[in-house]
């Protein structure tokens, strides 16, 4: 197995859950940051949030974003896929739930509000760390 197929089935391994993950963002020379619940899955992290908060108007002004956890850091470009419940979200929203299930329904998040989306992170980059192993990935 190359070190590349090895880091993804890591990355596979610690964030094929419910995680939580740092994601910034910046807006002309200020950054921010925070801790939010992400999914990993082929190349993208996966976040339920809202269209109106603050890291999506700053997604909206600069969609290049930065992700960091349990020994990753990488940077990407955020996408707002849209409303949960749109006819092209159908099959990812059924995999969130389940995989968000600790928290999804318990009035976190509003399936009714249009304005409740899923955030996507496709990876460009990034460094992993296990086993006293570094991986440079290139996802592009």
């Amino acid at each position: 197995m190359t070190d590349y197929k090895q880091a993804l089935a890591i990355l596979d391994q610690r964030f094929g859950r419910d995680r939580m993950i740092s994601l910034a963002t910046s807006v002309g020379d200020l950054p921010s940051v925070r801790e939010v619940n992400g999914y990993y899955q082929d190349g993208s992290f996966y976040i339920i949030t809202h269209a109106l908060s603050g890291k999506m108007q700053q997604i909206a002004l600069n969609p290049r974003v930065a992700l960091s956890g349990e020994w990753f850091s990488g940077h990407g470009v955020a996408e707002n896929l849209g409303h949960v419940l749109k006819e092209e979200n159908r099959e990812l929203i059924s995999t969130l739930r389940q995989v968000f299930s600790s928290w999804y329904h318990n009035g976190h998040v509003d399936e009714t509000d249009p304005n409740t989306c899923i955030l996507r992170v496709r990876l460009t980059d990034g460094v992993l760390w296990k086993d006293g192993i570094r991986y440079e990935m290139d996802f592009t």
